[in-house]
């Protein structure tokens, strides 16, 4: 089943039927009719008692003795079925704040994660009759929506081709609030975003990963300098034949061997100035 509208009527009616038996029912027990007094004060008790009110963004869920009538979502004061029960519900967005989860990548690293899930009521059958508690189903199905989400990337990708935890947000944050609509469709809740709000390595390997990360980064920028070292030396050699110096190849080796010497490595380069021989 899904939500349905249920019947109602504008309540200041109920509260005009009230008070027009309350009165008939004294003014018959006044005229010493007791019976019929009696009949028409529980009848203006009976209407009081249907009627409900409803405030904005939030829902009233009618149920008759066991049986699903329907659900008022529009504001205000209303009349509804005697004898039946009302249940409220909040329409509402809101956030839901997961704990740091310590969970395992897919590389088998120790990583701490959470995240912030953003929902609201759109069924609200669903969310009172085809769960326990669809704050509590909202709590469970998102931290096992992201547990099973976080297994399934590295914390970083060290080549480009791939995602990552870290590298790949959006699309992390994406994946996430698709799995945990198709989790929690059945509760009736629509998830409007997802975030992750806390991503870290675990303690006892923070530091190891800190020093692969330096290592990485270190090899990385190393070979950005020697791509741009050996295209300078082409340049250099280029350029002098393009103007008629003509390099064997001993002194062509020599020049690359000192270019590259020079702008490869990470201190200043010291010239050797060759005055000749003294005698």
């Amino acid at each position: 089943m899904k939500e349905t509208k249920a019947w109602s009527l504008n309540g200041f009616l109920g509260l005009l039927l009230f008070i027009a038996g309350a009165g008939i029912g004294i003014y018959l027990l006044i005229q010493q009719i007791i019976s019929l007094g009696i009949i028409m004060v529980v009848f203006g008790f009976i209407f009081v008692s249907t009627i409900t009110v409803v405030q904005p963004n939030e829902a009233s869920v009618i149920t008759f003795f066991g049986s699903y009538l329907g659900t008022i979502r529009k504001s205000g004061l209303w009349l509804i079925v005697p004898f039946s029960s009302r249940k409220k519900i909040s329409l509402r967005v809101r956030n839901f704040n997961s704990a740091k989860l310590k969970v395992n990548d897919i590389e088998g690293n120790p990583i701490e994660i959470a995240s912030v899930v953003v929902f609201k009521v759109v069924d609200t059958y669903k969310a009172l009759f085809e769960v326990d508690n669809y704050d509590k189903f909202v709590e469970i199905q998102s931290e096992t929506a992201l547990r099973h989400v976080a297994s399934k990337y590295p914390y970083d990708r060290y080549e480009e081709d791939g995602y990552s935890l870290r590298g790949n947000a959006d699309e992390v944050a994406a994946e996430l609030s698709q799995e945990l609509q198709e989790r929690l469709a059945v509760a009736g809740v629509e998830v409007i975003e997802s975030r992750l709000t806390h991503l870290a390595y675990s303690t006892e390997i923070a530091s190891a990963m800190l020093q692969r990360q330096q290592a990485s980064a270190i090899l990385s920028a190393r070979h950005k300098i020697v791509e741009g070292a050996v295209g300078m030396v082409q340049m250099a050699i280029t350029q002098l034949e393009a103007e008629g110096l003509k390099l064997d190849e001993e002194k062509k080796a020599a020049m690359i061997n000192n270019l590259l010497v020079a702008i490869v490595s990470d201190r200043s380069a010291s010239p050797v100035i060759n005055t000749g021989t003294l005698y």
